[in-house]
């Protein structure tokens, strides 16, 4: 029988595996918190996930149902976080309310890397992109979105090895038709997935099928981000996210907003000024060229038109990267 023991950390008591002795806090969200610990055995590390209140609320056991399944399902691939173990604790009168994922420890997150200042070259630019993309290409392959990518949920080890984290938000969707949403969530600028700053236009516009392109924007925000040294589309609220877009964008054609909004969005947009786009290449000016090129090719306001995760990988600004024998696919989950 599996012995435990308890400590306490980031405010809330952890009762794992004795095997493992606590290291450190890594921090802690809406959904709960992260330590590191050591098996006491062998010294290898680990991340322990603490997920709290999964049965206070259907989303919340959905969410931690969907994370465990695609983890297990993903797991082997280099750029996505491995799960090693989980565990259920039961209380005495047999319910339960937390599940511990024991996962792979990695040193650091993009998020804090950018945010340290620490010197970061093209070559950094490039292989983060690449790995993103290779891990994202699996994802994709398995017709699963990941709709919640930003340099937060990507960890990155001292020598540069980036994993894709954080399975939470993650669905199904239908090859060539998107994933749809519910009949009851249509409304212009709803609340939804993935954090604001990284959330794809056609998301906040109500367009009733997305597809893999709501990531592919993600991914190109993250590249921004990782050239200027902090987020390119830094809005307070949904409208100013929107307006920071189409100021950096321009203004989308008839065609697009005829096709990407609801009625209520279409008639927002055209009740603003004309803007024409700004060349990235102004926003970014000592970044490598190709760099721009692909970043405009992602951050594309007509998903239709958005490069997608394949084509990225083809990209010359990745040629020194890419090796298509080591981009595999995946089976359908």
């Amino acid at each position: 029988m599996l012995q435990r023991h308890s400590f306490t950390a980031l405010n809330s008591t952890f009762v794992v595996d004795s095997e493992y002795q606590f290291v450190k806090e890594l921090g802690q969200g809406a959904y709960g918190c992260v330590v590191a610990a050591r098996h006491r055995r062998s010294g290898e590390g680990c991340a322990i996930k603490k997920i709290t209140n999964i049965n206070t609320k259907r989303i919340l056991t959905k969410r931690c149902l969907r994370e465990i399944k695609l983890l297990h399902h993903f797991r082997g691939h280099k750029n996505i976080t491995c799960l090693y173990d989980m565990d259920i604790v039961f209380q005495s009168h047999g319910s339960f309310d937390e599940v511990y994922l024991y996962e792979e420890l990695m040193e650091a997150d993009l998020h804090a890397i950018i945010r340290s200042g620490q010197p970061l070259t093209d070559a950094h630019f490039q292989s983060f992109l690449y790995q993103t993309l290779c891990g994202l290409k699996y994802i994709h392959s398995a017709s699963v979105l990941h709709r919640d990518l930003k340099p937060g949920n990507l960890l990155v080890n001292a020598d540069c090895e980036l994993k894709i984290c954080d399975f939470g938000l993650a669905r199904g969707f239908t090859p060539g038709g998107g994933a749809s949403k519910s009949a009851g969530n249509q409304g212009f600028m709803t609340e939804y997935v993935a954090t604001r700053w990284y959330r794809a236009p056609e998301i906040m516009l109500s367009f009733a099928n997305y597809t893999t392109a709501i990531d592919v924007w993600s991914v190109g925000c993250i590249l921004a981000e990782l050239l200027g040294g902090k987020p390119i589309f830094k809005g307070r609220d949904y409208v100013d996210q929107l307006n920071q877009i189409l100021h950096y964008l321009g203004t989308p054609s008839e065609d697009t907003l005829r096709r990407v909004g609801s009625p209520r969005a279409q008639d927002y947009i055209r009740s603003l000024p004309i803007k024409p786009r700004v060349p990235f290449s102004t926003l970014y000016p000592h970044a490598n060229p190709l760099a721009i090129d692909l970043l405009s090719q992602m951050l594309c306001f007509d998903p239709a038109k958005r490069i997608s995760c394949e084509q990225a990988l083809n990209h010359p600004y990745l040629q020194v990267w890419h090796d298509p024998a080591d981009e595999p696919v995946c089976e359908y989950v």
